[in-house]
């Protein structure tokens, strides 16, 4: 029997089916549940089994704990214990020189971004030296004349020599701003930054110099502010 959609409620064929967050869903009813964009299994962000885009994630809240004598007990011990831990972690790394770091999916993220944004910033200086060309140096001075004195004694003569002044410097032309490279994309919904890596951006904005980063990131400047850095492949598209 084929089961119903989590959304609709209505019968969910084999050819349409999405199987996500321990649900059927038709295609067209798998979207966000406040903007109800469509969604796919990359760019999807599951909570309390409903399906929401990047923007509209629900964000965590914190809750207050009164500090109670049980609490405050917990607080101490815990960092007594911290405090141990760390102590027996300098001491097994002492002399190593250098501390472990945990080689998580996000520090992975943020190595492979860093990566791609200095291999960039490396191409728009190399294209803006090429542009502006090189400053000439300047010519060096005459070198010095030789002497010759006759082998018969005489009185003694005095050369009184003046060097060549040096060539003025040419200037060179101001280096002209590389042209754009890459891909242009337009804003299709308005994005904030959420992160120092990330850049915001409002609906209608073009994108320029735009390169994927992997699934769901892309890496360019936008046009209008001439800011640059991360952005959500699916709030954008390409013109």
């Amino acid at each position: 029997m084929n089961p119903s959609c989590g959304r609709c409620g209505k019968v969910v064929y084999p050819t349409e089916k999405v199987n996500c967050l321990d649900k059927y869903w038709h295609k067209g009813c798998f979207s966000c549940e406040i903007c109800n964009m469509t969604l796919n299994m990359k760019n999807y962000k599951g909570f309390e089994k409903r399906p929401y885009c990047n923007a509209h994630y629900p964000k965590t809240q914190f809750t207050c704990v009164a500090d109670t004598p049980e609490n405050l007990r917990l607080k101490q011990q815990s960092k007594m214990q911290s405090q141990v831990q760390y102590k027996e972690e300098f001491e097994k790394n002492k002399g190593k020189g250098f501390s472990a770091v945990a080689d998580t999916p996000e520090m992975q993220r943020i190595k492979k971004t860093q990566d791609h944004i200095s291999n960039i910033k490396y191409h728009e200086e190399f294209e803006k030296n090429r542009a502006g060309g090189d400053t000439p140096s300047p010519q060096p001075n005459s070198p010095n004349p030789v002497f010759h004195q006759s082998h018969q004694p005489g009185p003694p003569q005095h050369y009184n020599y003046e060097p060549a002044a040096p060539e003025p410097v040419r200037q060179s032309a101001a280096a002209a701003p590389p042209p754009s490279s890459g891909k242009r994309y337009q804003a299709v919904y308005d994005y904030a930054a959420a992160d120092e890596d990330e850049v915001g951006f409002l609906e209608g904005d073009v994108i320029v110099d735009a390169q994927v980063i992997d699934e769901g990131w892309m890496y360019g400047r936008v046009e209008r502010t001439g800011q640059q850095g991360m952005l959500p492949a699916n709030y954008v598209e390409a013109v």
